[in-house]
């Protein structure tokens, strides 16, 4: 660990430097994060292309890093939301919510249709794919790696038979890992030039707030210091404790609450799911020695309530966790103990290694058969995502911040949340356009079902094995032309 953090330091300060000298970074608004995240996966691939295994310990140490600091933004998002800040009512909230996870289901639902259209129409008679190649796109596109995992079981299913359906799942999720952060970027400049968004160089620092950190403390009390620039509104003396490992355990007990609620949630659902669990083994122990098959068993277990509830990514509960510890100490009368400025510098550090690691740790070295129909399928499915960025979001998304969420979108249908983030932080650094938390209260809406949940497992084994290709696509493609127009019309009714 101490390795990684050092080599991702390293990164960093080579990404800075190059940041300001290099022209192209400072006009293309590029943040140095994302400049060493780039440096770092160049530096894996040549140890890896050179067959030395020096950096791989680091790269092992870096993978868990991503889903650890999403958590830890969204647990500051809730705790570092000063009372003073204009909150959206409730109704706006419900309604940005419900927008956003009506485009997930979009999103997710349109790289289905595309898929199965194009296999049905071209890949699939051209180079004998069986009708669940259709489905390759929501599974390496919004599903990623561990989708293409868990889809290869249910590709090898007997009722399918398609051994290369898990290489070619790898290899549609690295290529959209790759594809959604690249033309990202490229997709941010279009935005800005065309006014649709507005960003700021990070690297201007206001006159106020340089004068603001120069302002000395006032020392009228031992403990509580009114003045105190240098951390923010929550004035406590460094006699007591140091202001910003204050900070950070407010974080550390938004994270545990987060961490807690996820495990106690998946307690009571294992314990409703009890009985149905006894009985399936009671079947299985009723059949002979052989082992169940992988594929229906990848289905069972998504259909289980234990399943559903354990798709909700460990930030969600971490969002609630930061409102909880902040609702504690207003109830205490001790919110002012909470330092707004500081909790967002702590969270845009963790931005910051985010960016690093989800980069750096790029998997490039998938092995791929097919490449004809998987590169056909994979240009459908970036013009899809796309277009649901550039267009679709315009469209349905809140108009004050369609295109931050339209990123993470973008990030999460090509590949990972984190790519999202990644691309989040070059337009919104400090999270303030509340698109982080919409993305996060419509996760639940969507999560258990599509983009590696149980309907994208069922597609293939009830539904793609048992009926003829056209039926699915035809009904799903006017299922997806139905959401579109109420997401469009929900739009201009406000």
């Amino acid at each position: 660990m101490l390795h990684a953090i050092v080599f991702v330091c390293a990164l960093l300060l080579i990404g800075v430097w190059l940041r300001q000298q290099v022209a192209w970074f400072r006009l293309g608004l590029i943040p140095a994060s994302l400049i060493a995240g780039f440096l770092g996966l160049a530096f894996v691939q040549w140890f890896r292309w050179n067959e030395r295994e020096t950096l791989e310990p680091i790269v092992a140490a870096l993978g868990p890093w991503p889903s650890i600091l999403i958590a830890v933004v969204f647990a500051a998002m809730l705790l570092g939301k000063s009372d003073q800040d204009p909150l959206s009512s409730s109704r706006h909230l419900v309604r940005d919510v419900m927008q956003q996870s009506l485009m997930v289901w979009i999103i997710v639902l349109g790289q289905t249709v595309v898929g199965l259209w194009v296999t049905w129409l071209w890949v699939g008679p051209q180079f004998d794919l069986p009708s669940s190649a259709g489905m390759l796109i929501e599974t390496g596109f919004a599903g990623g790696h561990g989708t293409a995992a868990a889809m290869g079981d249910v590709f090898k299913h007997s009722s399918i038979g398609w051994d290369e359906g898990f290489d070619l799942g790898v290899m549609m999720a690295t290529g959209g890992l790759v594809y959604g952060l690249v033309s990202g970027i490229v997709w941010i400049q279009l935005a800005v030039r065309l006014g649709w968004i507005q960003v700021e160089d990070s690297a201007e620092v206001s006159t106020s707030e340089t004068a603001a950190t120069e302002n000395a403390p006032d020392e009228s009390s031992p403990a509580m210091h009114s003045d105190a620039a240098s951390i923010g509104r929550a004035r406590i003396d460094g006699s007591v404790i140091d202001p910003l490992l204050l900070q950070i355990i407010w974080l550390a007990l938004a994270m545990g609450i987060g961490v807690a609620m996820q495990s106690g949630v998946g307690w009571v659902a294992e314990a409703i799911g009890a009985d149905a669990s006894v009985a399936s083994a009671e079947v299985d122990a009723a059949e002979t020695s052989e082992v169940a098959d992988a594929g229906e068993s990848q289905l069972r277990s998504r259909l289980t309530l234990a399943s559903i509830v354990g798709s909700f990514p460990l930030f969600i509960y971490t969002l609630f966790g930061g409102a909880i510890v902040r609702m504690a100490l207003r109830a205490i009368g001790q919110v002012r103990l909470i330092d707004e400025t500081t909790i967002h510098r702590v969270s845009g550090t963790s931005m910051d290694l985010l960016v690093v690691a989800a980069v750096a740790t790029l998997n490039l070295a998938a092995v791929a058969s097919l490449w004809v129909p998987l590169a056909i399928l994979f240009v459908a499915g970036s013009i899809w995502s796309t277009f649901c960025l550039l267009f679709l979001s315009r469209k349905i998304l809140p108009a004050d911040k369609w295109f931050p969420l339209g990123l993470i979108n973008f990030g999460m249908s090509t590949g990972t949340t984190a790519t999202g983030f990644v691309l989040l932080r070059v337009v919104d650094p400090e999270l303030k356009t509340g698109a982080a938390e919409d993305y996060a209260l419509a996760a639940p809406l969507s999560a258990p079902f599509v983009g590696g949940g149980m309907i994208t497992v069922a597609m293939p084994l009830i539904v793609l094995s048992r009926i003829s290709i056209a039926w699915p696509a035809l009904l799903l493609a006017t299922l997806l032309v139905v959401l579109i127009v109420l997401g469009i019309r929900s739009r201009r009714s406000i």
